[in-house]
């Protein structure tokens, strides 16, 4: 049976390259954008060129009062284009970046963070429990910037730390459905995240490729072929792992 996956924030960067790997590895993928929604339809698109299954869905991952709503909706599309109820893997990369130091770091800078990258990931994933299928998987995307230190990013370095802790206790609380949890923390990548600062800042690009051992700057290619690795079954074994995607950066 074709494999289902779903991706928050599948309609750019790391989440796009996560839908195109998958689907060209014979997957079929729900990706979810806030409100971008031509960039999400052009990812389907690329899917549907492949042969593949897919489906874009809007859902705001800082809004858990809508994620009952969002699993109706899922469970129509699912319907719809597979005649399931279940989808077999939950990646949780939906995200936005804060540049801030500890002492300028508002309230609502920091609530911002909290509810994208820890609340909204805790109780979406809590209500798509009973939509994964026993022996699927799941993956919460977390950040290098958990090991490596650069200041202004604290209070979100601080919400990827959390979800890292999640991930382990999923890992266990889920182990008797045969659901393997994992976190991927990549590195710099060259992406719009911070504002494009990494792909768009020469210097910055060059100084981070100088600390990495692979001597360049992650691609968004880098962490969609390793998301889709680790939910192949050739990695049915790794379980609540926490694996970072850096090239090297910072040995």
């Amino acid at each position: 049976m074709t494999k289902i996956s779903l991706i928050t924030g599948g309609s750019r960067g790391l989440g796009r390259a996560m839908a195109l790997a998958l689907g060209q590895r014979g997957g079929d993928v729900v990706i979810t954008y806030h409100s971008r929604s031509d960039d999400a339809d052009a990812v389907v698109a690329e899917l549907r060129e492949m042969g593949r299954t897919a489906v874009a869905l809007q859902l705001d991952t800082a809004k858990v009062a809508g994620f009952a709503d969002f699993a109706e909706r899922l469970k129509q599309a699912l319907s719809q284009h597979w005649s399931r109820d279940s989808v077999d893997h939950l990646v949780n990369n939906a995200g936005y970046g804060e540049y801030a130091t500890i002492p300028e770091t508002s309230e609502a800078q920091f609530d911002g963070l909290v509810d994208v990258h820890l609340k909204g990931v805790f109780f979406l994933t809590q209500t798509l429990l009973p939509m994964i299928a026993d022996g699927g998987r799941i993956v919460n995307i977390s950040s290098g910037l958990t090991r490596m230190i650069f200041p202004g990013y604290a209070a979100y370095a601080a919400m990827k730390g959390a979800i890292e802790v999640l991930t382990q206790y999923l890992a266990k609380e889920l182990g008797s459905r045969g659901i393997a949890v994992n976190t991927v923390a990549p590195g710099a990548i060259e992406t719009d995240f911070g504002g494009g600062a990494v792909r768009d800042t020469p210097d910055l690009n060059a100084q981070i490729a100088s600390m990495t051992a692979l001597g360049r700057v992650g691609v968004p290619e880098d962490i969609g072929m390793m998301v889709a690795a680790l939910l192949s079954e050739d990695n049915r074994w790794v379980n609540g792992q926490r694996i970072e995607v850096s090239g090297g950066q910072g040995l």
